[in-house]
């Protein structure tokens, strides 16, 4: 066999993913709102297929946190209220300055930051082309990788849960106009906090970003 030379066969996404990628796109950056109630049969008529695939991945969408079920009336998307948005900054903010601190001790060589500054880059090349799914796919990523820089297990698995809530609110931080090029600044403060291998300073940095996010989506939901 090692000398037959043959490229592996690209799967083909299925309907059912196609769906799923559409309806979570719509939901994630405003093709449904949280105001609007739906069914499953309006959105198979939409995507102008059947309802089985439709039926599924709104399933996974309910199981995700973005979808929530209304009894005799259909769908309607999540909404993140203040005080839910108050304990998820809180969990966070928690979280991520204890996995700074412990970085900044963990870090040994500059190699070991490459991955941060890699997604930086990513995410700049998504500013740029104005793929703001790409981009808050990548600020997730960011933040994840701190946790998991840092050796912390469980916490990264916790942070990942909160990872559709975050997304949710995401959506309505990067619609500011600016708050893109913000967050690079921010990432890019704490990755040079890092590289001082200063924990009062990264702590310091993760917290600045966290506050800014947190009041521009105070200043977009009272807008």
């Amino acid at each position: 066999m090692a000398g037959i030379h043959l490229k592996p066969i690209e799967k083909e996404r299925t309907t059912q993913d196609k769906v799923y990628n559409q309806i979570k796109k719509a939901i994630l950056f405003g093709g449904i709102t949280s105001d609007e109630i739906f069914t499953e049969v309006q959105l198979a008529e939409r995507l102008d297929t059947s309802r089985t695939p439709v039926r599924a991945a709104i399933q996974d969408l309910v199981k995700e946190g973005l979808l929530v079920s209304i009894p005799r009336k259909g769908l309607t998307v999540r909404k993140i209220t203040p005080e839910e948005q108050d304990e998820i900054f809180l969990l966070r903010s928690a979280i991520e300055v204890e996995s700074v601190k412990k970085l900044t001790k963990e870090i040994t060589s500059p190699e070991q930051l490459r991955l941060l500054k890699l997604i930086l880059k990513q995410q700049e090349e998504a500013l740029q082309n104005d793929d703001a799914i790409s981009f808050i796919r990548l600020d997730h990523e960011f933040h994840l990788s701190l946790t998991r820089l840092a050796n912390f297990t469980i916490i990264e698995q916790v942070l990942n849960n909160l990872h559709n809530l975050t997304q949710l609110m995401g959506l309505k931080a990067v619609s500011k106009l600016g708050r893109m090029k913000n967050v690079l600044t921010e990432h890019t403060q704490i990755i040079q906090a890092l590289e001082e291998k200063n924990p009062e300073l990264a702590s310091q940095a993760i917290l600045n970003h966290l506050e800014k996010t947190k009041e521009t989506l105070i200043m977009v939901d009272n807008s």
